[in-house]
């Protein structure tokens, strides 16, 4: 497989399937599908890293990768994300650090020694982290290694849909993701990111189920309810209705990806401006 300038490779990471794609910058087609693979695993422990380890192995079987860059993007189901509030007068990253682990402990409950954790850390406002098992985080990183890839970056899919249509947010919005059978939403004021939550959606999701969610999250946190939702990723066939009257209306941002991808090459699509 020749590579040329603008080139690379995504790895989709699904809790049940993997899917290699090959991103064309500056030649058609921009994004092509050249492999898939489904795969069991326990929800976690050892035992999914493992079987996602045999999975990419079996994806990745006579594809000629060496030399590649690959960046690997995560399903919001396989990561923690959550809010940092940086005590006052913080000065130093331990002091950070310290804040996102005791607030990692408080959500989760538990010490976040098993994952690794990266963020965009700051000492003069509240900012994100993200976490991932340490042992799928090995996984992903022998992974590339065994196959001669040169790994620019492990995301979550939030992460990469945030990054890609931020800019396209009202700041009187909020911003939503859905993916497969969860929605990260965004609760944003102000023009900032004010917290995150990762909801399951229920079958049949529509208008009313959405109102009634922003509601509970704008009592909770003490904001205004947004007039409107600009929600990236997979459109659940109820929300694309238009709302009716005293319902938050859903604006989709983006044509999505094309709809014949499965949703492990969505996922390995997200965060692409093709």
């Amino acid at each position: 497989m020749l590579k040329f300038p603008g080139q690379s490779l995504r790895i989709g990471i699904a809790p049940n399937a993997v899917s290699l794609l090959r991103v064309n910058r500056w030649r058609a087609p921009k994004l092509e599908v050249l492999a898939e693979r489904a795969y069991v695993a326990p929800a976690d422990g050892p035992g999914q890293a493992e079987a996602l380890a045999h999975a990419l192995r079996a994806l990745l079987e006579g594809q000629p990768t060496q030399g590649w860059p690959v960046a690997f993007v995560l399903s919001d189901e396989l990561v923690r994300i959550w809010q940092v509030t940086p005590p006052p007068q913080a000065a130093r990253l331990a002091d950070i650090e310290a804040a996102a682990t005791l607030r990692f402990h408080a959500l989760y409950g538990e010490p976040p020694s098993a994952w690794q954790v990266s963020a965009d850390w700051r000492a003069n406002g509240p900012f994100f982290a993200a976490a991932v098992p340490r042992t799928l985080q090995a996984a992903l990183e022998h992974t590339a290694q065994d196959y001669g890839m040169a790994l620019v970056e492990c995301v979550p899919m939030f992460v990469t849909a945030w990054n890609r249509w931020r800019r396209a947010v009202r700041a009187d919005a909020w911003f939503a993701h859905a993916h497969g059978e969860l929605l990260t939403l965004a609760v944003i004021e102000a023009g900032e990111l004010r917290a995150l939550r990762s909801l399951p959606l229920p079958h049949g999701a529509d208008h009313g189920w959405l109102t009634q969610t922003v509601n509970r999250e704008a009592l909770l946190l003490g904001t205004g309810v947004p007039p409107l939702v600009q929600i990236a990723g997979q459109l659940p066939p109820a929300l694309a209705k238009p709302a009716a009257a005293g319902q938050v209306p859903l604006a989709l941002l983006g044509s999505g990806v094309a709809e014949s991808l499965s949703p492990a090459s969505m996922l390995a699509a997200s965060g692409s401006p093709a």
